[in-house]
């Protein structure tokens, strides 16, 4: 992992802008993932009822959830200087994902990829761009987890 002094400044100033209010923003995520790609639904047994954007905006399990998805990221944008750092939070979220919940690991893209949608679509495209590296480099640490676990 090698950020540069300019894209760590541009993607901890992109991030800034989105997790001012993250538990709105990481609900709107969730709720856009489980609406647009439903079978991520079926991990969250918890989250079973809600059949709706509006009910699932609503659900404090839902925005909790949201919260911590984007405090976990906002941890990670915390140490994108310092690699050891940064591995020391995101390969046991990794390890967690896959032996514990189970989770397929394309569902870390689509999460991703809808955070960048809401930045492009709140901050426009260079907001997306400035943090889109950010993305990639969780994705890639994510995966290695279930790569080492013969996924």
């Amino acid at each position: 992992m090698s950020f540069s002094e300019a894209e760590v400044q541009s993607a901890c100033g992109a991030w800034e802008k989105i997790y001012v209010d993250a538990e709105d923003k990481g609900t709107a995520v969730l709720v856009r993932m489980f609406t647009e790609h439903t079978d991520t639904k079926s991990y969250f047994t918890h989250f079973t009822g809600m059949d709706t954007a509006e009910e699932m905006k609503q659900s404090d399990q839902v925005r909790g959830h949201g919260k911590k998805v984007f405090t976990a990221i906002n941890d990670m944008v915390q140490h994108l200087d310092n690699t050891e750092a940064f591995l020391e939070i995101v390969n046991p979220l990794g390890k967690k994902h896959v032996t514990q919940l189970k989770i397929d690991p394309k569902n870390f893209k689509i999460i991703c990829d809808i955070i960048l949608q809401l930045m492009e679509e709140k901050f426009g495209g260079d907001c997306k761009a400035s943090f889109e590296k950010v993305t990639n480099e969780i994705c890639t640490h994510l995966n290695n987890a279930y790569k080492e676990a013969g996924w």
